[in-house]
């Protein structure tokens, strides 16, 4: 992200996301409107997570895009709530009942020292061999994880033994992310 987004353009990327996933879930499709600024037509990489009484119920995201960020931002809204395999398809009777976070990330940077990883500012991405996994900045500290911790974590989100961020063909990538939720 070249610059900060204004506290309207994340209440904006917001309400976009929340009617995506009203409009795919009640009329099976969600084309949002075309936007003028400049910073939400930018191309960047996001997640969405989407959570129900307080607990996960939705995260999908990309790294990269070859959308406008305001496009990105309402295609993973909708993969979130229909497509995370973890959960089953939000469906009408859950329109009401749930709660949004979009994180806008930075480019990754792969890093060969982990003590380049700042807890809470960086989120984790590892590959080693056809295993990934994925874990965003705010999740460390949702847990009061440390960064070994973190590591280890990110290793079981790829499906390889905790200790799989030591070998030498993995590869560990850091990102920031600017983060908001509806709950600001």
């Amino acid at each position: 992200m070249d610059k900060e987004l204004t506290d309207k353009e994340k209440k904006i990327l917001l309400k976009i996301a929340r009617q995506a996933i009203v409009d795919y879930v009640t009329k099976g499709e969600a084309l949002p409107e075309p936007r003028e600024e400049k910073s939400l037509n930018q191309r960047n990489g996001c997640f969405v997570t989407i959570k129900q009484n307080g607990r996960l119920r939705g995260c999908i995201g990309n790294f990269q895009s070859e959308r406008p960020l305001f496009k990105e931002v309402a295609e993973m809204a909708i993969s979130s709530a229909t497509r995370d395999p973890r959960f089953y398809p939000l469906g009408k009777e859950d329109l009401d009942n749930f709660s949004l976070e979009i994180s806008v990330l930075s480019p990754l940077k792969k890093i060969d020292d982990i003590e380049e990883i700042e807890v809470g500012r960086h989120g984790i991405y590892l590959e080693k061999g056809f295993y990934r996994g994925v874990l965003l900045p705010q999740v460390a500290t949702e847990h009061g994880w440390d960064r070994t911790t973190f590591l280890k974590q990110t290793c079981i989100k790829a499906g390889l033994p905790t200790h799989a961020w030591q070998s030498e063909d993995a590869e560990i990538y850091i990102f920031s992310a600017q983060i908001f939720s509806e709950q600001e």
